[in-house]
C-alpha cells in the first residue's frame, strides 16, 4: 500500500513526544515528558456549570452548526483582550481554531510549497515541526541564547537565502527551552521581517503563564506592516480538552486560513465556543490564571531546586519565568535517548523527552525537556533524585 502513498507522507514519522505519553497511563513511570498543565487548576466545576446551563437553555442552539470563523461573542472576547496586550484588534481579526496546533497546520498549508524555507529557533516546538513537514519545506534552524533567537545570525540567514516564506517564533517562555526573547530582539525580528519581505508566525500559547519578570509586547503589538500571524490558546489557561485556539492576522491573510479551516473540519465545536464564551462573561479568568501562575512558580522553584541538589554539577537548565518547560543540558557526548532508554526508564521510571527531535536541521544528543507541571511535589522530588543518582554514576 505504500507506493499509494503521497510523496508528503514520508515526511510524517512518530514523533518523540508521542511515544512518551504513553508512559503517562504507566503508574510506575514517573513521567515529566508531556506539556500537560496541571489537571487540578481546571475550572471543572465552573464549566460543569456552565455546560448544564447551556444545555438546558440554548442546546439548540449550542450543538448546532455555526460560522466557520467562529462565534462572534467570542471573536471579540479574544480581540479584546489582545487589544489590551497592546495589539489593536477587533472581532474580523480573529479566527477560532480548534487549538493553536491547527494554525500551525493551516499556515504551512496557506504559504509553503515543497521547498520554500522555514526559519526556526534552534531548538524549536517539535509539535510545529509534526505540523509544517507535510507541506515539505526545508529549515533554517537559528541558535539561540538566554535572550532568545540569535538575531544576527538571523540577519545573516534571511540574507543568505532564498524562498523564506516566513519566521517561526515562540516569543514566551519558548517551548522546549523556556526562554523568552529580549525586547531588543522582537524589535529586531520586526525589522529584520520588513527589510527581507518575509512573514512571521508567532505561536504564544504560554504568554499568560507569566509569573516572574515584566511581561513584555507580543510581535504582533510591535508590527506595523501586518507580517505577524498570532497564535494563541486555551488549552493552557483554561484547560486542553476545549480544543479552542485562535489566530489574528491581517485580512488577506485570515480569509485564506478561513477557507483552509473550512476544508478542514467546517468549524470548532459551537458547544465548546459557548462555553468559553460564558466563562469569560461569568468568571475571572485572569484571576484563575493569576492563581496558576503562582502553582506553577512553586513547581519550577521545587523543580530546580531538586535538580541542583541531586543532579551533577556538569548538567545545567534553564530558569524560565513562565510557562511549562526547563531544558536540560547534558555534557557533550551524552545521549540523553540512549540514557533514558538504559537508565532512566529501567532503573530510576523517570521519562523525559529527549531533546534531538526538537532541532530541525542537526539533531543534538545532549539536550531533553523536562515539564515541570503535571506532577505533584513529592512525586517530582521522588524521581528527580532517583534520576539525579543515576547520572553521578553515568557522568
Amino acid at each position: 500500500m505504500s507506493s499509494k502513498f503521497a510523496d508528503r507522507i514520508a515526511r510524517v514519522q512518530p514523533s518523540a513526544i508521542r511515544e512518551l505519553l504513553k508512559y503517562g497511563d504507566d503508574p510506575s513511570i514517573t513521567s515529566f515528558g508531556g506539556g500537560y498543565p496541571d489537571a487540578a487548576l481546571f475550572p471543572a466545576a465552573e464549566l460543569q456549570q456552565i455546560y448544564t446551563d447551556v444545555l438546558s437553555k440554548e442546546g439548540a442552539t449550542a450543538l448546532q452548526y455555526t460560522a466557520s470563523a467562529g462565534l462572534p461573542g467570542l471573536r471579540a472576547q479574544i480581540a479584546e483582550r489582545m487589544s489590551k496586550a497592546g495589539a489593536a484588534t477587533d472581532a474580523d481579526d480573529v479566527l477560532i481554531l480548534h487549538g493553536a496546533q491547527q494554525g500551525l497546520d493551516l499556515v504551512a498549508k496557506l504559504l509553503i510549497n515543497p521547498g520554500d524555507v522555514i526559519v526556526t529557533e534552534n531548538p524549536t516546538f517539535l509539535g510545529a515541526l509534526i505540523a509544517f513537514n507535510p507541506c515539505q519545506p526545508e529549515y533554517a534552524a537559528v541558535d539561540m541564547d538566554s535572550d532568545g533567537m540569535d538575531v544576527d545570525v538571523l540577519e545573516a540567514t534571511l540574507r543568505e537565502t532564498d524562498n523564506v516564506k516566513f519566521i517561526y517564533v515562540i516569543p514566551d517562555f519558548q517551548n522546549p527551552t523556556g526562554v523568552s526573547l529580549s525586547l531588543e530582539r522582537r524589535q529586531r525580528i520586526i525589522e529584520l521581517a520588513n527589510e527581507f519581505d518575509v512573514l512571521i508566525l508567532e505561536d504564544s500559547p504560554y504568554r499568560e503563564l507569566r509569573f516572574e519578570g515584566e511581561a513584555l509586547p507580543t510581535l504582533a503589538s510591535l508590527d506595523a506592516e501586518h507580517r505577524v500571524i498570532h497564535l494563541g490558546s486555551f488549552s493552557k489557561i483554561l484547560a486542553p480538552g476545549v480544543r479552542l485556539g485562535w489566530v489574528s492576522a491581517a485580512p488577506e491573510i485570515l480569509d485564506k486560513l478561513s477557507l483552509l479551516k473550512l476544508a478542514a473540519d467546517t468549524q470548532s465545536s459551537t458547544l465548546n465556543m459557548t462555553a468559553v464564551t460564558r466563562f469569560l462573561e461569568s468568571f475571572d479568568i485572569d484571576a484563575h490564571i493569576a492563581a496558576m501562575c503562582e502553582v506553577y512558580r512553586a513547581k519550577r522553584d521545587l523543580m530546580l531546586a531538586t535538580m541542583s541538589e541531586h543532579f551533577p554539577a556538569e548538567v545545567a537548565v534553564t530558569r524560565p519565568e513562565g510557562g511549562l518547560f526547563t531544558w536540560v543540558t547534558f555534557p557533550e557526548g551524552f545521549d540523553a535517548t540512549a540514557f533514558m532508554a538504559e537508565h532512566a526508564l529501567p532503573e530510576a521510571q523517570v521519562a523525559y523527552v529527549p531533546g534531538g527531535s526538537f532541532f530541525p536541521t542537526e539533531q543534538r544528543s545532549n539536550f531533553a525537556r523536562f515539564s515541570y507541571s503535571g506532577q505533584s511535589d513529592a512525586e517530582m522530588v521522588d524521581a528527580l533524585s532517583r534520576l539525579g543518582a543515576i547520572l553521578r554514576d553515568q557522568i
